[in-house]
């Protein structure tokens, strides 16, 4: 983590001066200056003092780093498997605590995800190989690679790869569901 990069833009964003910022805390324009460029590292509670100061606390600071991330690498995915022809890849970690959360599931011949009971929220799939049918309450749509749908959680609701191909879907839910 980038402490000083953080530090500097969150004096940035509070529209202080590094002069301000340093009278604030009772520290030197210079030691904030080395903070903001990395020279130094700020003791706990000096840390504590100046984000208090900038108007948030450790927790915040440190969740708002790991925030920041924007790129996820193949490293990053979780996978989990429900048998050897239904799987889940989580292909953004910890996607739970925003707004949408975006999987990857891929199906093998002649297999289908769980029902989904009505629940609150959206979901949108998109076919990225194979050829679906999407289950939506009593109805049932065919859904081609290059096709996606989307549908309100209002009705239970799956997913089925009725031939031998297998199929890769990207489905993503708001709020978080998976």
């Amino acid at each position: 983590m980038d402490i000083g990069e953080n530090l500097k833009r969150l004096r940035t964003a509070n529209s202080l001066t590094q002069q301000e910022l340093a009278d604030r805390c009772e520290l030197t324009k210079g030691y904030i200056s080395q903070l903001e460029r990395d020279l130094t590292s700020p003791s706990i509670a000096t840390l504590t003092d100046i984000l208090e100061c900038l108007g948030t606390d450790l927790g915040s600071f440190f969740n708002e780093a790991i925030d920041k991330k924007i790129v996820f690498k193949e490293d990053d995915v979780f996978v989990k498997e429900f048998d050897e022809d239904y799987k889940i890849n989580w292909i953004i970690p910890n996607a739970q605590k925003n707004k949408m959360e975006p999987i990857l599931v891929e199906l093998g011949g002649n297999s289908s995800t769980k029902p989904d009971e009505p629940h609150e929220g959206e979901e949108f799939g998109y076919v990225l190989t194979g050829t679906i049918m999407l289950s939506y309450g009593n109805q049932q749509y065919k859904v081609k690679k290059g096709e996606s749908f989307y549908i309100k959680t209002n009705k239970t609701h799956f997913i089925e790869n009725k031939s031998k191909n297998p199929a890769r879907i990207i489905w993503v839910s708001t709020p978080p569901n998976f």
